[in-house]
């Protein structure tokens, strides 16, 4: 009876995957489902701990102007509520120095930033991947909201599913190369209010994936992303300022919710 349900969450997930269903294989079909991340990981904090780690999976800076706090005794910029996850920018007043991360910017923030402890990791065993979430996105000059994948022991892989760099435009990047990425951008009408973001990965070759990237339910763009097969990657959301998209930032505090992360995959015997 287990395996009967496994295969009709198989269907079901295939139903809903669109274009991406005609790159499953006969091998794929015949393979279970199961969920890695359930969307209850932000019902509380031992929900949380148990699926999320917090900061970046490297520390506490990146490439923008904020670093990242937040600890399981400091909810002052990862914060949970009603199962909705509020990440918290705000600006600081006094000098701590630049970023440890290229390109080095001065920390003029304190925010928030979560990632996943399982790993997205594309190969024979787990062949399709389901990434998906809804997310209030602010979308301010010199906010830099985030929901990707990016490679754990080299960069690239990477994979953004949600990232607004400063106005209402959701950019889908893939990133094959630091010089050869795919980007679909796409306008997304009042970005702060509750919308889904998904990617369908499936493997497409031994070396190879193509993803489908989605937005309320549409199909938006599908990237070939070549030599991300067996490249584990981080799950990671989180809210940078400024950098590349824009500067000065908001004076105001800034915020960037997430409910009902999910992550799901099919698994081959």
């Amino acid at each position: 009876m287990r395996r009967r349900r496994s295969l009709l969450r198989l269907v079901a997930a295939i139903a809903v995957a669109g274009p991406a269903m005609a790159a499953l294989t006969p091998a794929s079909a015949a393979a279970s489902w199961e969920t890695v991340i359930a969307p209850s990981s932000f019902n509380d904090y031992n929900a949380l701990a148990a699926e999320w780690a917090y900061l970046y999976p490297w520390g506490s800076d990146h490439n923008g102007s904020a670093r990242m706090y937040g600890s399981a005794t400091d909810h002052n910029h990862v914060s949970l509520s009603g199962g909705v996850l509020t990440l918290r920018a705000a600006r600081i007043n006094w000098n701590e120095g630049t970023s440890g991360s290229s390109p080095h910017l001065p920390i003029r923030y304190h925010s928030g930033a979560v990632h996943a402890r399982d790993q997205v990791v594309v190969n024979d065993q787990f062949p399709n991947w389901e990434v998906k979430g809804d997310f209030q996105a602010p979308s301010a000059r010199g906010t830099w909201p985030a929901f990707w994948l990016t490679g754990v022991n080299s960069w690239p892989p990477e994979s953004d599913i949600l990232e607004f760099k400063g106005d209402n435009r959701n950019w889908f990047n893939t990133f094959r190369t630091s010089s050869d990425v795919d980007s679909t951008i796409v306008g997304v009408s009042s970005p702060g209010s509750w919308h889904n973001y998904r990617a369908w990965i499936t493997k497409v070759s031994a070396t190879d994936v193509d993803i489908h990237y989605y937005i309320d339910g549409q199909w938006k763009a599908v990237h070939h992303a070549r030599g991300f097969v067996g490249k584990p990657m981080w799950l990671i959301i989180n809210l940078q300022m400024e950098g590349s998209s824009g500067s000065p930032g908001p004076s105001a505090d800034t915020y960037y919710r997430a409910r009902d992360v999910y992550v799901g995959r099919s698994r081959n015997y």
